[in-house]
């Protein structure tokens, strides 16, 4: 853990490093709002350790980490001071000489990527101009989706998404793009946003509006949480009525033993670190010599779908949870 005070912005820079045992440890920039650092400090640990069980289950040669921009209740930055944050991010990152590589993530976007280079080479992310992977949320949804099919597969036999009905909630960068891919993809789609402005789009698009609280709840085949995480509690797991759940929020569940409750519901859960990792398989092709090739990245996304069915597996062999049968082979990887 690094934490250090830009001296161009005045904000706080952290960096987290879980683990470098398969790598460098890979993880976005996350410019967030904290009520003090302790929380941002708390929030960078989660998070590190998550991209560390995300690599390692993908079988990426990365370990994880993250990094955090602290902004202060009520603070909005303009232009000479965000791109002076940035900088100063970057110049922490560079401290930490290769073992942190840093990409984009919350609050966060790869043309802020391209300031933070100026201060620092560990930096994936970058726009195709300059030669990096570009934006990854298409990716990320591309995964996702591939989740989904591997989820409805094991769910009701059949991996087509073309007939099902779907609950998308949260129509964000991966959100929105998730729940277009399912739409051609033939499913049937219920979708909910905190951001009202979102609805007239969903609706051009011939999908049915709803609220983010009743979506959650609704009678479909498949919810997929693309919002905040913590979703999945003891107080809306037995409200859910979907029997399948896969989506690219990270931290789905509020505490581990939610996957327990979704077990004994019999409600198939797609483990977030894996359905997700679609993003940082794109910025893994991204730091392979070589250079980026976006076929390439599509083809190791793909098998995201493959990984998920062997957690599915693992699972039912072992009598237990996918969580506990993706954090197992998360840990097999990284010994």
């Amino acid at each position: 853990m690094y934490v250090r005070r830009g001296p161009r912005s005045g904000l706080f820079t952290i960096v987290a490093v879980h683990s470098t045992v398969r790598g460098p440890s890979l993880g976005g920039c996350r410019m967030w709002t904290y009520d003090d650092n302790r929380a941002a400090v708390r929030d960078a640990l989660r998070l590190s350790e998550g991209m560390t069980y995300k690599s390692a289950v993908a079988g990426l040669p990365l370990g994880g980490g993250k990094g955090v921009i602290v902004l202060r209740p009520g603070e909005e930055l303009d232009a000479r001071r965000r791109r002076a944050a940035l900088l100063d991010f970057g110049e922490t990152v560079e401290r930490l000489r290769g073992t942190y590589v840093t990409a984009e993530d919350v609050g966060t976007s790869t043309r802020d990527m391209t300031v933070i280079a100026k201060t620092t080479g560990h930096v994936s992310g970058l726009s195709r101009r300059s030669g990096g992977s570009g934006d990854p949320s298409p990716f990320t949804a591309l995964g996702v989706v591939h989740a989904i099919e591997a989820t409805l597969e094991r769910a009701f036999g059949d991996p087509s998404p073309r007939g099902r009905t779907v609950a998308v909630v949260g129509l964000g960068h991966v959100g929105l793009r998730v729940a277009k891919l399912l739409h051609r993809a033939g499913a049937e789609l219920l979708v909910a946003d905190i951001d009202r402005t979102k609805r007239a789009e969903a609706e051009a698009l011939g999908w049915r509006w709803t609220t983010p609280a009743k979506a959650m709840t609704a009678a479909v085949d498949v919810l997929v949480p693309c919002a905040l995480g913590g979703v999945l509690d003891h107080e809306s797991v037995p409200r859910l009525q979907a029997p399948a759940i896969a989506g690219a929020a990270n931290n789905q569940l509020a505490s581990a033993d939610v996957a327990d409750l979704l077990r004994e519901r019999e409600i198939l859960w797609a483990p977030d670190f894996v359905a997700n990792a679609g993003g940082i398989v794109n910025i893994a092709v991204e730091l392979e010599p070589g250079g980026y090739d976006p076929t390439r990245a599509k083809a190791r996304t793909a098998e995201i779908g493959d990984t998920l069915r062997r957690v599915y597996d693992d699972a039912a062999a072992a009598g237990t949870t996918p969580l506990a049968a993706a954090t197992a082979l998360a840990r097999r990887n990284l010994r």
